[in-house]
């Protein structure tokens, strides 16, 4: 596996969108850093799910995993969430945290504060989409209809993957 560095970043949210919306000062490095859609405060020992403003999109041939911005380590927020986002996810990132500050005082999380980083790293061998229940978490209806042309482009088998994704609803 071998994490991307910006120009390829650059290439694929041209082509795939894997961040929606995406905004040039958040890319840093070989990640990009996603921001938090509401404002959150969380009291000491208090467990709270946070969602990413973008939505993120994995394609194929890739995975992506999630590092905390430091800063938010230091004042003692502890991140719980499995960082690994599989192939062919598509939807907003519920972040899982905990206030585990010294001091025990709230810690605030403004919208759209940058947040987490998000590293996509190349895979190999068929894909595998994910198909479990948070597909299209916390996304619109419009967002979907937005990624329903790439999906269908970078799935061949999406008719068969479509009746997983979309139960009852037609595509």
């Amino acid at each position: 596996m071998c994490i991307l560095g910006r120009d390829k970043l650059i290439e694929l949210i041209e082509k795939y969108k894997i961040v929606y919306p995406f905004d040039y000062r958040f890319l840093d490095g070989d990640s990009y850093i996603l921001t938090v859609k509401e404002e959150t405060t969380l009291q000491y020992l208090e467990h709270r799910n946070l969602i990413s403003y973008e939505v993120v999109y994995t394609p194929p041939n890739y995975v992506a995993h999630l590092t905390a911005k430091s800063k938010y380590g230091r004042r003692g927020l502890s991140f719980l969430n499995a960082a690994k986002v599989h192939s062919g996810f598509i939807g907003r990132l519920a972040l899982e945290l905990v206030n585990l500050n010294n001091d025990r005082q709230p810690i605030t999380i403004k919208r759209e504060t940058p947040f987490m980083h998000i590293e996509f790293e190349t895979r190999e061998g068929k894909p595998a989409p994910y198909i479990g229940p948070y597909q299209f978490q916390y996304v619109t209806e419009d967002e979907k209809k937005m990624y329903l042309p790439i999906l269908k482009k970078a799935f061949p088998n999406f008719e068969e993957l479509a009746k997983t994704w979309f139960k009852n609803e037609t595509p």
